[in-house]
């Protein structure tokens, strides 16, 4: 793999991640937000969906940044927790919405499937 500068980590993949973060905390600002397909516990699925998708975005870019799969999958889910925890305490202050460490536990859940989805397509491509 060829040695990529700053800018073009920056850019392709740190940018897209950073703008994910900002979309997920943008939607958890919104009060009284509601899940699209109401069930029970659908505010957990679309929690799981959700942080799966910035999980995806954070472990692209720590794998851009670092070659060693395991720590930058261990960065991408801990930046993924400070989002996920950054939400979660600014919901505390949004109408209609509540701080919730359920919520939180839903948002790794899908922080954690992001890099073993990964790796299983990676594994899937080899074979």
């Amino acid at each position: 793999m060829a040695k990529r500068s700053i800018s073009q980590l920056l850019i392709k993949f740190w940018l897209p991640a950073l703008l994910c973060a900002a979309g997920v905390l943008f939607v958890g600002s919104r009060p009284n937000l509601k899940p699209p397909i109401s069930f029970s516990n659908s505010d957990k699925v679309a929690h799981i969906a959700e942080y799966m998708v910035l999980g995806l975005m954070l472990t692209r870019a720590t794998m851009a940044t670092w070659k060693a799969r395991v720590p930058a999958a261990l960065v991408a889910v801990s930046l993924g927790l400070l989002v996920g925890t950054t939400d979660e305490l600014n919901q505390a202050h949004v109408p209609g919405r509540s701080c919730s460490g359920f919520d939180l536990m839903a948002d790794a859940v899908g922080l954690v499937l992001a890099p073993l989805a990964i790796r299983a397509v990676a594994r899937a491509r080899e074979a």
